[in-house]
């Protein structure tokens, strides 16, 4: 136990073993959603030919990319940062990308970008603007992803909701499904909440995970003596199988170079700096995010071992396109870990290891429904929420940017674009003030991506390839 200790540095980080255990443990079932999100994105849509994934397959490869992907950031990175496919870059795929080839050919592409970025980490230029980004933004960002996974806990459990269009309104959401909280599941997330923040202010060791695990035994009693029309996308009911194979079928199905057969090479680049960009900085908002929330980041605002790391997620990348179960990213509900005292790459050998068993135990490992592990997303928002203070906010030149980094994340349910408005700010106002020297060339060349980024709509149609 010595010699773990010591290569995890877990007592030097100030934790211990029963904290990383708990971290795993929570850094799973807040992610294990993922288990069944990304077999039902991809699932649902069919590439060029009409073709579509086997869902058990694609539940197979989900489980094993997260499973080896997390235990080698673990051990190669020490971060308590779980891995599986990414949300956001899976939609791209499926209903983007596939549409345009055939799905060998879509993860092919994906097999490209995770090279691409590991290219990039290779030659230094990924830790690079890292390092040259201010450390007001950073901490923006780290602010910014706790609302925005504070807003995912919310929407998730039912406790907010889109308005429909039909309903003519500017509104775009609201309380509950009606305007108002009904039905049992948003009653779940509720006391879930209530018990989570309790147990925390409380300092109850393992607070986020008693209240996953209550809130699901909880659940599984109320779905058993109540009509419950939908707890989203998992039931909380005891399966009739415990025990089911894993399907390896789609492992190896990718053709790197095939897009180019299919649509034009400017499309392909296109994709292929779309799926980039995104990965990109998706991955450096979360690693910044969640190092800082366990206070990790040095003196200079630095990740420890962000060259391993950057290496292993464009690793992953690479995994999840072998795997056909999409590109493999760094997750913020890694936050839930962090929440439950995870400071090493510890946690990652419980969290990968139970990705390993949901390989034969789906059926058990997913029955916790969003409800009550949405309350984990929200009380880990507010512990993000709290770097607010660590902001200069009487420097506009940082307060702005901070704040646009701050705001576009929820408002826009993505990362990426809440950093691309703050890099954008960044480099604006520090001209009109006269700093343009100040400025790191790096965040001039990633501010003037983030422009095509914005602007890929446009580009497209002037290229004619849309």
């Amino acid at each position: 136990m010595d010699v773990v200790d010591r290569f995890f540095k877990i007592s030097e980080r100030g934790s211990t073993f029963g904290r990383e255990i708990r971290g795993g443990f929570a850094t799973f079932f807040t992610m294990a959603y993922i288990l069944v999100l990304n077999p039902i994105i991809l699932g649902s849509a069919k590439d060029k030919f009409g073709h579509s994934l086997d869902a058990v397959q694609l539940t197979t490869a989900t489980a094993l990319v997260a499973a080896v992907m997390t235990i080698i950031m673990g051990v190669g990175g020490n971060l308590p940062l779980a891995l599986a496919a990414g949300l956001g870059l899976n939609a791209v795929v499926a209903f983007q990308i596939a549409p345009l080839m055939s799905w060998d050919d879509a993860m092919g592409l994906i097999v490209l970008e995770g090279l691409l970025i590991c290219v990039l980490v290779v030659t230094g230029l990924r830790e690079a603007v890292m390092h040259a980004i201010p450390q007001g933004l950073k901490q923006a960002i780290s602010v910014g992803i706790g609302l925005f996974i504070a807003f995912i806990g919310f929407v998730d459990a039912g406790f907010v909701s889109r308005i429909p269009d039909a309903a003519n309104t500017t509104v775009p959401v609201q309380l509950g499904g009606t305007g108002t909280l009904s039905g049992w599941p948003v009653l779940v997330f509720c006391l879930g909440v209530l018990l989570t923040v309790g147990l925390l202010a409380r300092k109850v060791k393992g607070a986020i995970l008693i209240s996953i695990v209550s809130m699901t035994v909880l659940a599984i009693v109320i779905n058993s003596v109540a009509d419950i029309k939908s707890w989203g996308l998992t039931t909380p009911s005891w399966p009739d199988k415990i025990v089911d194979t894993p399907d390896f079928g789609l492992i190896g199905h990718f053709s790197l170079f095939g897009a180019f057969g299919e649509i034009s090479a400017v499309t392909v680049v296109l994709l292929v700096f779309t799926l980039l960009l995104s990965d990109f900085f998706d991955t450096m908002g979360t690693v910044v995010g969640i190092s800082a929330e366990a206070g990790l980041l040095d003196e200079e605002g630095k990740v420890p071992n962000l060259g391993r790391v950057l290496l292993i997620d464009g690793a992953a990348a690479v995994a999840g396109g072998a795997a056909s179960a999409s590109s493999a990213t760094a997750y913020i509900e890694s936050a839930a870990g962090v929440g439950e005292g995870s400071r090493t790459g510890f946690s990652n050998l419980v969290t990968g290891g139970m990705f390993a068993l949901a390989l034969f135990l789906t059926p058990v490992l997913t029955i916790v429904p969003l409800p009550a592990a949405a309350p984990a997303l929200v009380t880990v928002g507010f512990l993000m929420m709290t770097q607010v203070k660590t902001i200069d906010w009487d420097r506009y030149e940082i307060a702005i940017p901070a704040f646009l980094t701050i705001a576009v994340m929820p408002f826009t349910y993505s990362i990426t674009n809440g950093i691309g408005a703050g890099f954008v700010a960044y480099v604006l106002i520090k001209t009109v003030l006269g700093k343009a020297k100040e400025i790191h060339w790096l965040l001039w060349a990633t501010s003037a991506l983030f422009l095509v980024y914005f602007a890929i709509d446009p580009i497209e149609q002037i290229l004619g390839v849309k």
